[in-house]
């Protein structure tokens, strides 16, 4: 069971899914948002592409419909990548979207739409900074291959800068839930800023990345092994499988994996923030809108397996049989009722459940509706074995496109 903080950031355990963005200037090449580092081009060049910026069909609302299509409740917002670029109004350096053709501060429009929809906003900021003249690139990865001529390498000077764009960040765009820091190649540590966060904005989650201790972890791109977090986590990904910024050519996840993808971190106890990157002119590619909006409709069914449940997978029989021997599925449990999730593709259109022998009041396949068959017996590839429940007749080929899950329903409550 994964310990709560006790505090204002305990919102974290009540919205499970989020939307993460990454745009900025890489979205005009469109190739990734690490172009400067793995593509062709030099850093004199890619500087030149604040002069070409000006997303005129940016609307934030119009990412915030997408969200919600899905059934996320909250979104994070690269506000500086790698590339050093700022995505606000600050004050601390010329590199801005102000000194674009668009020269709007579109952070703060996105702030003003999330409040208003009631999107919590969160943060996210890099660390190696491939632009700042202090930021010491020594070519490790995700940084430049050294200091260019005109550069002052100081890791106490910049992050001096850190703090104060952090400080702009928490004073200027009302409630922010969460700051996500990103690739802390050269180590820096200052655990004051990360204090400075939490005075400022007392509900923001920090995390695991960044140059003090943080709250959560962030696996990427990966489920970690197991079938529970021991502690607060938020696994992210991206919808494309090559880029996190805008890939005019990108191969994008199918549905069916996304899904997968979620429901396997949700039902574990984690949090999922999947990624989008909206083009160079502000709107999102037709590709992500449509996969989001079917991933909502999948999402709104089964959602109350999510909400105020708590990782099940982990129970054992008195005879200590562990639940998935045979099928590859998860649980999640609200007092007596017991949702079974099949994030990997049944082999078969049963489940059998390896340590639960009680009768159920009901079985409901969330997807549909219908009703389940049920029996409890003994099976021939567990003759030596107790009855134990078995989910009879599941729509596995009728239902094919995405996950399966079951609500069961007990009497009284199960044995722990």
């Amino acid at each position: 069971m994964i310990t709560r903080f006790g505090d204002a950031r305990d919102w974290f355990f009540e919205k499970r899914f989020g939307m993460f963005v990454h745009w900025g200037l890489y979205a005009l090449p469109a190739w990734h948002e690490q172009i400067l580092w793995r593509g062709e081009i030099t850093r004199r060049e890619y500087e030149t592409l604040p002069g070409q910026f000006n997303p005129v069909s940016y609307d934030p609302e119009r990412w915030l419909d997408a969200a919600e299509s899905a059934g996320m409740e909250y979104l994070c917002f690269t506000t500086k990548h790698h590339d050093g670029f700022c995505m606000w109004d600050t004050q601390e350096t010329d590199y801005n979207v102000m000194n674009t053709p668009y020269g709007r501060d579109v952070l703060a429009m996105l702030a003003d739409a999330c409040e208003r929809r009631g999107i919590l906003l969160c943060l996210y900021y890099s660390l190696p900074d491939w632009h700042h003249r202090n930021y010491p690139n020594q070519g490790r990865h995700h940084e430049m291959f050294g200091p260019r001529p005109g550069d002052e390498p100081d890791a106490g000077a910049y992050l001096e800068f850190v703090r104060r764009q952090v400080r702009e960040l928490l004073t200027g765009y009302g409630p922010i839930h969460a700051f996500f820091w990103d690739v802390n190649v050269a180590e820096l540590h200052d655990p004051s800023i990360n204090d400075m966060i939490r005075e400022l904005q007392p509900q923001a989650l920090i995390n695991d990345r960044g140059p003090g201790p943080g709250d959560y972890s962030t696996p990427e791109r990966h489920v970690p092994p197991g079938h529970g977090f021991a502690a607060p986590t938020e696994a992210c990904q991206s919808m494309g499988r090559e880029s996190w910024g805008y890939r005019a050519d990108e191969d994008y996840y199918s549905r069916l994996f996304l899904m997968q993808s979620v429901d396997r971190i949700l039902a574990m106890g984690g949090n999922y923030l999947l990624n989008v990157g909206p083009m160079a002119d502000g709107t999102l590619p037709k590709e992500c809108v449509d996969s989001l909006e079917r991933i909502g409709r999948w999402y709104e069914k089964v959602s109350e397996s999510f909400r105020g449940t708590v990782p099940a997978s982990h129970m054992l029989t008195a005879t200590e049989t562990h639940l998935f021997r045979y099928d590859d599925v998860l649980l999640t449990r609200r007092d007596n009722t017991f949702y079974v999730h099949a994030p990997a593709a049944l082999h078969t259109g049963g489940i059998v459940l390896d340590g639960l022998d009680h009768e159920p009041e009901s079985v409901v396949l969330l997807n549909d509706g219908r009703r389940l068959d049920w029996t409890i017996d003994v099976i021939p590839w567990r003759w030596k074995q107790r009855p134990c429940l078995r989910l009879r007749n599941l729509p596995v080929d009728e239902i094919s496109d995405e996950v399966l899950v079951a609500r069961i329903e007990f009497g009284h409550r199960p044995a722990e």
